[in-house]
C-alpha cells in the first residue's frame, strides 16, 4: 500500500489531529504517501445552537463515515470523546492513540482560577456535563453556550463576551495555546475518551485497519473501553450531563464517574478501584451503581423535561 487519504474536519485542530497522525504513520511507513482530505460536517455548519439540542456527537461522524463508503477517504480521524459509543453498521475504531492532557482547562483574561470568580460571573461552555459540575461547584455563576472552534471560542472571551470559557486542555495543548490555561479543572470530571483520538476505519477495510494497528495504544484503550461502557450503559450522549474517567496505575485501575440533573443541583458520583483481570463490565458495574443510588431518577426528569 502506498498512499492513504485520512479524512478529517476542516477546523484547525481536527487538521493538527489528522496531521498528527499522519506524521506518527510516516514514522512506521516512511514510504506511505499520505493526502488529508478535509470534509465538512453538520456539527461545523450549525454553531448558533447547543448540540444536546441539534443532534449530539454523530453530527462530527456521519459525513467523514459517508466519504468512507464512497471511497473517497481510507480511514477518519476523530476526537474520540466526539465519537458515539454506538458505530453504525460497517465502521470501527482501529486504533486510539496514547491519551494526552484529559482535564478541561479554566480560560480568562480577568480571573487566575475558578474559585476567584466572582458572584454571577458568566462562563463560557457548550458541554451540559461541564456546566451542571461547573454549576454544581458554584450554583452562583451564569452559564452561557459558547460553540465554534478553539479560536472563535477564544476571540469570543477577548471580546469581552464572557468571564471566562472551559475548553478541553487538549486542545489548546496542540493548537499552542498552553499560556492561555489559568487552571487544570481537575475536580470535574472529563467526557468519556477525552485526550484521546479514534482512527475509524470501514469495518471490511483489513489492509488499513492492520496499518493503523501501530499507532494503538494498550493502556487508553483499556481505560477508555470502561468509559465507553458506563456511557453506553447510561446512554449518555451530549443530551445527558454524566462524565467517566478512568486511569491505570501498577495493574490497577481507578474510576471516577457521575450523573447530573442540568442545573447541577442533583448529582450522583462514585469512584472504583479494580484491578486490570477485573475490568470486563466494569464500566457496567459502575453506571448499575450510579443508576441505583439516583442516577435513574435523574435521567428519567431529563426525559421527562425533553419531552415538554
Amino acid at each position: 500500500m502506498r498512499k492513504i487519504r485520512i479524512g478529517t474536519r476542516a477546523s484547525r485542530l481536527a487538521l493538527w489531529q489528522a496531521e498528527f497522525v499522519a506524521a506518527e504513520l510516516k514514522k512506521f511507513f516512511p514510504e506511505l504517501e499520505i493526502e488529508i482530505v478535509k470534509v465538512r460536517t453538520t456539527g461545523d455548519k450549525i454553531l448558533d445552537a447547543p448540540l444536546a439540542k441539534i443532534g449530539g456527537k454523530g453530527l462530527f461522524t456521519k459525513e467523514l463515515e459517508s466519504q468512507m463508503i464512497q471511497g473517497a477517504i481510507d480511514l477518519a480521524v476523530h476526537s474520540l470523546k466526539d465519537v458515539p459509543t454506538e458505530l453504525p453498521a460497517g465502521f470501527k475504531i482501529a486504533a486510539i492513540t496514547r491519551r494526552a492532557q484529559p482535564f478541561d482547562a479554566f480560560v480568562s483574561n480577568k480571573f487566575s482560577s475558578f474559585d476567584a470568580l466572582p458572584k454571577n460571573s458568566v462562563v463560557g461552555t457548550s458541554s451540559l456535563r461541564r456546566a451542571a459540575q461547573i454549576l454544581s461547584l458554584r450554583p452562583d455563576l451564569q452559564i452561557k453556550n459558547l460553540r465554534g472552534n478553539v479560536e472563535t471560542r477564544l476571540k469570543k472571551l477577548d471580546a469581552g463576551e464572557f468571564d471566562a470559557i472551559i475548553l478541553a486542555a487538549a486542545g489548546l495543548d496542540r493548537l499552542g495555546y498552553s499560556s492561555r490555561i489559568n487552571e487544570l479543572l481537575t475536580e470535574i470530571i472529563p467526557a468519556a475518551g477525552q485526550g484521546a483520538l479514534a482512527i475509524e476505519t470501514r469495518a471490511d477495510d483489513e489492509k488499513i485497519f492492520s496499518l493503523v494497528q501501530v499507532l494503538n495504544d494498550e493502556e487508553t484503550c483499556a481505560a477508555v473501553k470502561v468509559e465507553r461502557e458506563f456511557l453506553t450503559e447510561v446512554g449518555g450522549s451530549c443530551q445527558i450531563p454524566v462524565g467517566v474517567f478512568a486511569t491505570i496505575d501498577g495493574g490497577q485501575i481507578k474510576v471516577r464517574a457521575l450523573i447530573a440533573s442540568i442545573d447541577g443541583q442533583k448529582i450522583v458520583k462514585t469512584s472504583e478501584i479494580a484491578t486490570l483481570e477485573k475490568i470486563d463490565g466494569l464500566g457496567k458495574k459502575i453506571a448499575a451503581k450510579l443508576l441505583d443510588s439516583g442516577g435513574r431518577e435523574i435521567l428519567n426528569e431529563l426525559i421527562l423535561k425533553g419531552a415538554d
